[in-house]
């Protein structure tokens, strides 16, 4: 039986796949995005959400709810980057990141989830990425407000064992998408020589990563199989082997290695 499935950020890249995948499969699917007009030709039901406005959340929520008297699913997906040395960030810089990928979360699933609990069932999709589970050079602000997805997510899930409502993570690598023309980039505030040709180094790295990155309808397909799952993984990680057993060697090797390993992939020698 088909289900009900609010994707927010669905208008492109990851979010417009998994709105895509879940819709071919039959399920009933609202893909949101803060502009509506972005959504003209979309297969699925489109809704204007801005995750970063209360008012505009809960009116989608709410005319969601009046349609289909539920909500079986939610995927938070919206989200954006920002790109800057850590050591000199502007708080600016840290806010908006934050308003987005980390409050963004909230604002949606507290609209959300206590009419999953009234209903006694549902599941929460949170988009976070395998830059949550390690830092990355010059991508500071990025991780830090996906490991707080992670947090906030392990939180959540043991806080709601005994309500029938699962929450589960997917850590994404590297995908080609339009994530890597809109990301913002904080000017270079030193005069330092040194750190400024680090810094253009490991961000033409992480572009070039991303620009041979995996169609995204891979995390299209993996989530459709999530929703379909009655009992889903608290996590999974999808991506090149090459970047997911990243996971695995920041648990085993020292510290001081696996971030030599890391900074060497990004050419911070």
């Amino acid at each position: 039986m088909g289900k009900v499935i609010l994707v927010t950020g669905a208008s492109s890249g990851i979010g417009l796949a998994v709105a895509n995948a879940l819709q071919a499969k039959g399920h009933t699917v609202y893909g949101s995005s803060r502009d509506i007009k972005r959504l003209s030709s979309a297969s699925f039901k489109p809704i204007q959400l801005d995750v970063t406005d209360d008012a505009s959340v809960n009116a989608a929520v709410d005319k969601i709810i009046k349609a289909e008297g539920k909500i079986d699913v939610l995927v938070n997906n919206a989200g954006n980057g920002v790109t800057g040395p850590a050591y000199a960030m502007p708080v600016e810089y840290a806010k908006k990141q934050f308003e987005v990928n980390f409050f963004g979360v909230i604002r949606v699933s507290s609209a959300v989830i206590p009419k999953m609990i009234e209903a006694k069932q549902g599941l929460v999709i949170n988009v976070s990425s395998l830059a949550g589970l390690f830092g990355l050079p010059y991508q500071g602000l990025y991780s830090a407000s996906k490991y707080a997805i992670e947090g906030y997510s392990q939180s959540l899930r043991m806080e709601l064992r005994n309500t029938g409502v699962k929450v589960t993570l997917i850590n994404p690598g590297d995908f080609k998408t339009d994530f890597t023309g809109s990301r913002e980039k904080v000017p270079f505030p030193l005069k330092n020589e040194q750190l400024e040709k680090e810094f253009t180094t490991a961000v033409a790295s992480m572009e070039k990563d991303e620009s041979i990155g995996a169609n995204p309808d891979v995390i299209g397909k993996k989530i459709c199989e999530i929703v379909d799952s009655s009992s889903p993984a608290p996590r999974y990680l999808i991506g090149a082997f090459g970047q997911t057993i990243a996971v695995t060697l920041k648990k085993v090797l020292p510290n001081g290695l696996f971030e030599k390993l890391m900074n060497d992939h990004y050419g911070i020698k």
